[in-house]
Order: C-alpha cells, then sequence, then structure tokens
C-alpha cells in the first residue's frame, strides 16, 4: 500500500512528513522506492532543515536520484517563512514506471517517447551546427566570349544579371588573349552550400540567353575563406 502524507504543499503536510521521517532514510524499507518519487514531486521545495530536519535529511538523500527525472517546479517561499507562500499548483502524483513493483526503476530504459525526443534533439543540433559551418568561396572566372565582335560590355552585363542566393559577383578586369579578342576575368564570392559553380557555368552562364555573348567559362581561382 502506498503511502501517502496531507498536502505537501501546507507546513502541516511537511510537518507530518518530518515526524514519519524520524529515524528512517527512506519513505519505505531501506532504499528508495516509488513511495519516495511520489512524496518528493508532490513537495514543491526542500523543506527547511531547521523546522523539518528529518524530511530534509531524507530529502537531500534522495534528490541526487531522483532530481534528474522530477525536475522542480517553481518555488514560492519556504516553509517556515514568515511571509506567506507563493500560490502553489495542486500536487500531482508522480507517475512511476513500474507501478506494480516494490522499487522505482531508477535506472530504466527510455521510452519510446524519451528516444524520440532525443532523436529529434540530436537532429536539430546537427542541423543547427551544419549551417553554421557553412563556408564560403572566392572564385575567379575567365568569361570567353565567341570572337573579337563580341561587346564585352554586354556580355559583362549579362554575366552580372545572374542573381542567386548565396552568390556575389565582385572585380572584374578584360584580359587580351590574342587576335583582338579579350576575355572577361571576374572574381565571385559564393556560399559552398547554397551555390555550385560547375551548375551555374552549366545552367546560366552558357545558355540562353547569355551564351549570345558568352562562348565559354573556365575556373581559374578557388579558393576558401
Amino acid at each position: 500500500m502506498a503511502v501517502t502524507f496531507s498536502d505537501l504543499h501546507t507546513e502541516a503536510g511537511v510537518k507530518s512528513l518530518d515526524e514519519f521521517l524520524s529515524g528512517k532514510s527512506y519513505i519505505s524499507g531501506d532504499r528508495i522506492t516509488k513511495d519516495d518519487a511520489r512524496v518528493y514531486a508532490a513537495l514543491p521545495e526542500e523543506p527547511s532543515a531547521d523546522l523539518y530536519p528529518n524530511a530534509s535529511k531524507w530529502y537531500q538523500t534522495v534528490s541526487s536520484k531522483l532530481a534528474p527525472r522530477f525536475p522542480r517546479k517553481a518555488a514560492g517561499v519556504g516553509f517556515g517563512s514568515q511571509n506567506a507562500p507563493a500560490e502553489a499548483a495542486p500536487a500531482k502524483e508522480a507517475k512511476v514506471a513500474g507501478d506494480d513493483d516494490d522499487d522505482i526503476d531508477l535506472f530504466g530504459e527510455e521510452t519510446e517517447e524519451e528516444k524520440k525526443a532525443a532523436e529529434e534533439r540530436a537532429a536539430a543540433t546537427k542541423a543547427s551546427s551544419k549551417k553554421k559551418e557553412s563556408g564560403k568561396s572566392s572564385v575567379l572566372l575567365d568569361v570567353k566570349p565567341w570572337d573579337d565582335e563580341t561587346d564585352m560590355k554586354k556580355l559583362e552585363e549579362a554575366v552580372r544579371s545572374i542573381e542567386m542566393e548565396g552568390l556575389l559577383w565582385g572585380a572584374s578586369k578584360l584580359v587580351a588573349v590574342g587576335y583582338g579578342i579579350k576575355k572577361l576575368q571576374i572574381m565571385m564570392t559564393i556560399v559552398d552550400d547554397l551555390v555550385s559553380v560547375d551548375t551555374l557555368i552549366e545552367e546560366r552562364l552558357t545558355v540562353e540567353p547569355i551564351n549570345e555573348y558568352v562562348q565559354s567559362c573556365d575556373i581559374v581561382a578557388f579558393n576558401k575563406i
């Protein structure tokens, strides 16, 4: 039969607990049981060591094992204080695994709900870490025209017209390659997880309408920032 006490949110309830624990280390028997868990969960805070030494000693004894499983509720002023205690929520009996057993399983396996919650936290942490670790790169491109009659100003305008998340165009210059032909060398900064340079070249820079000016593109330099 479970051991019960009057409302442990009142001084009378804590006093009855203190009297019951006189000469005892635990509520039932010589080790922690589900009765200790129930009483611990019902108490809003640690009993005063001065007013309730037996209850305080018991609380400190079981706290190291039970605290992780029963997070303490926000408590008001301690028992025995001259100030009125904060309004407390109705005490709820702790639900303990293995209620038909004499002893509470303090080190039992995680429930399915606990495992699922842990997996979700791990996934969220991993995703957050990956996002923070996303780096940037500085890329130098050679953009070659079809011939010496290609309007290089319009070629550069066409290249810079490409806008993508994680892409930032930088400085540029024209470099002579011979026979009156010049190529455009242009810098760009990319966020690695958002922009693929190969895809940018194959699907944006060398297709219509930009391929009216651009014959080909080559990566000259690729450096992590």
